[in-house]
């Protein structure tokens, strides 16, 4: 799982709340979160490799959103790994482990593989909250017709940058000037749990606002493109709010145990001594909270693809071969069949208009198309009510 008590187990004088969850049944957590991110891996995978049978997704082009989407996958699976590593010696080098809590000890290597294996699980995670972030903001610009492929590199800048320079900043003043005087104050604690916890605070109170107003957007755009909203566009606009709501709901469902067991923590720390008996509920909350998060921290892979696509299926097809887009060939030889040659007196502005009034249908199609990307109902809708398709 991902939590900032990673880096706080690194100390030899970590604080008594840390020791508390960290001493509860570890091997039985280590198993927990092995057992959970092994599956979601897999799952994740499956998920994500062509399945047989299964026409591909009725893209006109490549997005920027399916390409954050796809990031978002990897940054999931690069940070299960992790943990199932970092768990994995945990449970088969005991020893090795144990000589983290030597405050002067020689062997530096326990030390720096429990830095090393927290920071990498830490920075791949924030990363994917930054990249959850991008994908709000490039949703609403997709649909204001303000981004595309291009800004794809200044949404790697932003998630890589920030997610490393918050990563190294809250180790770097946790750990300061060293290891074994690390902790030693809440000096040293708070900036680094404010760094771990802005980008998913971030993602909770701004990606709804985002969602909410380009769902707005896609309405309007709906019924602009024909000046009418039928059944049709209305559904397909409550598709990509479901969409949405899935996507919130499951960013809730495996991080919000995080905030509470850290609210829970917090308290303890206050206490002068977090072993009397009043603080029995609030110990044993805290430790329930500390296993469900084991749970569903790395399964938030899978079931981000659950909200992304939907279940592809278990046939998987690995063969490669070259597959034409349908949207593409169904449109031009669509065009092909119904279109007639114009009258000769007909005027030139009136072939102007429809040019215009087709390419920003087109326009808007391909827009909608980015943000029901991976839903072949809304796909296949979407086409059928093109003006593309229906001749014009």
């Amino acid at each position: 799982m991902a939590s900032p008590r990673l880096e706080t187990y690194c100390c030899p004088n970590r604080d008594a709340a840390t020791q508390l969850v960290m001493d509860f049944q570890p091997k039985v957590f280590c198993g927990v979160c092995i057992g959970s991110a092994s599956i979601s891996l897999l799952l994740t995978i499956l998920q994500l490799l062509p399945k047989k049978g299964q026409s591909p997704r009725k893209m006109p082009k490549a997005s920027s959103s399916s390409t954050i989407l796809l990031l978002i996958s990897i940054c999931d699976i690069l940070g299960g790994l992790g943990m199932i590593f970092r768990s994995s010696v945990w449970l088969g080098f005991p020893g090795f482990i144990a000589n983290i809590s030597v405050v002067n000890g020689t062997d530096v290597w326990p030390s720096t593989f429990c830095v090393g294996s927290a920071m990498w699980i830490q920075l791949l995670y924030s990363a994917g909250f930054w990249w959850l972030f991008c994908y709000a903001v490039d949703s609403y610009l997709v649909v204001r017709r303000s981004a595309g492929l291009s800004t794809i590199v200044l949404y790697h800048m932003m998630t890589w940058g920030l997610a490393v320079m918050l990563c190294v900043e809250g180790i770097a003043l946790l750990y300061y000037p060293s290891l074994s005087s690390c902790e030693n104050g809440l000096e040293h604690a708070i900036p680094h749990y404010i760094t771990t916890y802005a980008p998913l605070l971030l993602v909770l109170v701004a990606n709804p606002i985002l969602f909410r107003r380009t769902v707005s957007a896609v309405a309007s755009l709906l019924k602009g493109r024909q000046g009418i909203y039928t059944e049709n566009e209305r559904r397909l606009g409550t598709e990509i709010q479901m969409r949405f709501f899935k996507i919130m709901l499951v960013f809730v469902i495996c991080w919000s145990s995080n905030i509470i067991n850290e609210t829970l923590l917090f308290y303890l720390e206050m206490q002068p001594d977090i072993n009397e008996m009043p603080l029995k509920n609030i110990r044993s909350a805290a430790l329930i909270t500390w296993i469900i998060m084991g749970v569903l921290n790395p399964m938030q892979g899978f079931l981000f693809t659950l909200a992304f696509y939907g279940w592809t299926g278990w046939r998987v097809d690995l063969k490669w071969r070259k597959r034409e887009i349908p949207w593409e060939s169904m449109s031009s030889s669509t065009v092909g069949e119904n279109a007639y040659p114009a009258p000769v007196n007909y005027q030139s502005n009136i072939h102007d208009s429809k040019k215009i009034s087709t390419t920003d249908s087109q326009q808007t199609d391909e827009a909608i198309s980015m943000l029901s990307e991976g839903n072949t109902s809304s796909d296949e809708r979407l086409t059928r009510s093109s003006p593309i398709y229906q001749g014009w």
